[in-house]
């Protein structure tokens, strides 16, 4: 396979596609106020070619805010569909998405879905995964910016765009990156008063759970929505840890931007060496592949924001470009495989393995 990303910063669709001749997949991240027009026009361009397609930030070796950045796989299988009513029965479509699968005839581990959601992602990527991870397909993702997504020259609300891409003769493998850590000793909180329709956490530990992370980080108020940040919720089990990051206050407690139950046990992260981590991340994946053919990935918007506070974005992606053709978009969450992910890097990568 071959993968070819161009881009264009004021958003001029037609350059942003250049050269690219007889693509078998188009994936294209767009801003807010040309989305729309833009899908249109590739599908004008590029008549049933598969594609998808959703608003962001792209980013190849830099990052474009705004403009538009279109992925062209070759000489790969592929299809394209997608889920509707994601946030009340991402189960409507499913034998649909079952099907597109089986057009592309899944091998061992050569086979990604990458996909863009509106929402309710946990439950969606819950849906899915029934159905990938029997047929050993790895899947990547993350949340539009703006509500919408678009597969095949239509727009979609309330739904997931997937893409299904096989890479003949090669592996693909998912991968995700965390730069937080507990504590060297951390402090667990039992979460109470919760509510799930706005992911609220009422109280840590029988107190105020706005009073609890101010106190623990000697913040204002008025700083809890950026100190997430540096300082996520997180949930650990073993060695994986599931980050959680904060939304707005509320009242005495916290909105969330995943869902937290009665009686979860919470730690306050702390940032790691996100410089070195960036480093490993780009060495363990140079080193599962023999020839990396290309990768597409998602980093969070809070990650992007942190990384620009640390001067850190420009040589992240220097870093990440080692991956040959390392691109994706920045998103307001992000999909590895069954997960929904807050605060991390997630992406497929496309290659001849060891």
């Amino acid at each position: 396979m071959r993968l070819q990303e161009k881009k264009s910063n004021s958003g001029n669709l037609k350059e942003a596609v250049s050269g690219f001749n007889n693509p078998d997949l188009l994936v294209f991240i767009s801003n807010d106020d040309q989305f729309e027009g833009h899908v249109a026009e590739l599908e004008e361009l590029f008549p049933g070619v598969p594609s998808i397609g959703t608003t962001g930030h792209f980013y190849d070796d830099k990052i474009t805010e705004g403009g538009v950045g279109v992925v062209a796989f070759f000489d790969v299988k592929a299809a394209s569909g997608v889920l509707t009513k994601v946030s009340t029965a991402p189960i409507t479509d499913i034998m649909e998405f079952k099907a597109n699968l089986q057009k592309v005839g899944p091998g061992a581990n050569d086979t990604a879905c990458i996909n863009f959601s509106t929402g309710n992602d946990a439950v969606m990527l819950t849906t899915v995964d029934s159905i990938l991870k029997p047929a050993k397909v790895v899947l990547t993702g993350g949340t539009a910016f703006n509500g919408k997504v678009s597969v095949n020259g239509k727009v979609y609300e309330d739904a997931d765009a997937y893409a299904f891409v096989k890479n003949p003769g090669g592996v693909v493998k998912a991968y995700k990156e965390n730069i937080y850590r507990a504590a060297e000793h951390p402090v667990n909180y039992i979460a109470s008063k919760t509510n799930h329709s706005d992911y609220y956490i009422g109280e840590l530990n029988g107190i105020s759970a706005k009073k609890v992370y101010m106190d623990a980080l000697g913040i204002s108020e008025s700083q809890i929505a950026t100190q997430t940040f540096s300082n996520p919720f997180g949930k650990v089990t073993g060695d994986d840890i599931c980050i959680i990051s904060i939304k707005e206050v509320k009242d005495n407690g916290i909105c969330c931007y995943r869902q937290v139950n009665d009686s979860d046990v919470l730690t306050i992260l702390e940032t790691g060496d996100f410089r070195q981590i960036a480093r490993d991340t780009a060495d363990q994946i140079k080193s599962d592949f023999r020839t990396i053919q290309g990768s597409f990935g998602v980093n969070c918007v809070f990650r992007y924001f942190f990384f620009n506070d640390n001067n850190f974005m420009d040589e992240y992606l220097r870093i990440m470009s080692q991956v040959n053709n390392f691109c994706g978009f920045v998103g307001n969450g992000e999909h590895c495989n069954s997960q929904f992910i807050n605060q991390s890097m997630s992406c497929v990568v496309f290659g001849e393995g060891r």
